[in-house]
């Protein structure tokens, strides 16, 4: 963008120099431009806007959302309580790998991965197909294989199915990107953002991008976080595995600047060069 204004003051030197008035009108037409292009509205930097014509807005949030499905390369804690003891500490590993392993690297260890075929592997049971169930589907399958050749009715089994964490990443205009893990079992996307430092200003609150994954492959989502309604996204709250992209605004690539200050910095260093020119073709 600066190269361009540059290009057209240079085109219309000539004419501007015999033509006071006509310098006039056309730094102020570079003024105007500058700061109606390159300023960032602030309607596109407020998160989750309100209808503006409506004093008291009452707006019904879906908080129920779909439950998500196993996927390959999920991380699945699985722990098994009985009276039976024995029999518990058999279902219940603990890997001699890397005994001082502590929160993500011990659920590495001992946890269960979906393997490539949709199916975990676990002791004495051998393989169980989870590709595509929920983690209560899971439990009530597991309960049913143990109940049926390892453990009685009165041994009081009590399974427990819970995904490792809630693994995404974040990427583009952000202040902080990166991959992250979130033990939770619900994570929304403005908590997302939060955990990585908030959008940068030259990033696109109305344009975001979402990777998820499904069982029949990858699909891309948008949702936009400058209306409200975003919160009744089925793309709002975070699955495992999401990759979610901050697309950059306009005005990152115009290099105008991105606040008031920085295109006044841009308009002055214009008229600087201008002037000069002007000084450098009124000598000649």
């Amino acid at each position: 963008m600066n190269l361009f204004i540059s290009h057209l003051a240079l085109y219309l030197c000539p004419t501007i120099i015999k033509q006071p008035m006509r310098l006039y009108y056309f730094i102020l037409f570079i003024t105007l431009f500058s700061f109606t292009s390159s300023c960032i509205p602030i309607k596109k930097l407020t998160y989750l806007q309100e209808n503006p014509y409506e004093s008291d807005t009452i707006t019904f949030l879906r908080k129920k959302q779909e439950p998500y499905r196993l996927q390959v390369n999920d991380l699945l804690s699985i722990r098994i309580k009985a009276l039976d003891q024995e029999k518990v500490g058999i279902f219940n590993p603990i890997s001699d790998a890397s005994p001082n392993a502590t929160g993500e690297e011990k659920l590495y260890y001992d946890g269960f991965v979906v393997n490539d075929q949709g199916q975990i592997r676990m002791p004495l049971i051998g393989y169980v197909d989870v590709l595509g169930n929920t983690v209560d589907e899971v439990r009530e399958k597991l309960e049913k294989i143990l109940l049926e050749g390892y453990f009685r009715e009165e041994s009081n089994l009590y399974v427990t199915v819970k995904l490792a964490g809630i693994r995404y990443t974040i990427n583009g205009e952000i202040n902080s990107p990166g991959s992250r893990i979130i033990y939770r079992d619900q994570l929304s996307i403005m908590e997302a953002i939060a955990n990585s430092g908030d959008i940068a200003i030259t990033g696109d609150r109305s344009d975001v991008t979402i990777i998820r994954q499904y069982p029949s492959g990858q699909r891309v989502h948008r949702i936009d976080l400058t209306q409200l309604d975003a919160m009744n996204s089925p793309y709002y709250y975070v699955k495992p595995n999401d990759l979610i992209l901050i697309n950059p605004l306009p005005q990152k690539s115009w290099g105008t600047g991105t606040t008031g200050l920085d295109s006044f910095r841009t308009i002055a260093t214009i008229i600087g060069a201008m002037s000069t020119t002007l000084l450098l073709i009124n000598r000649l």
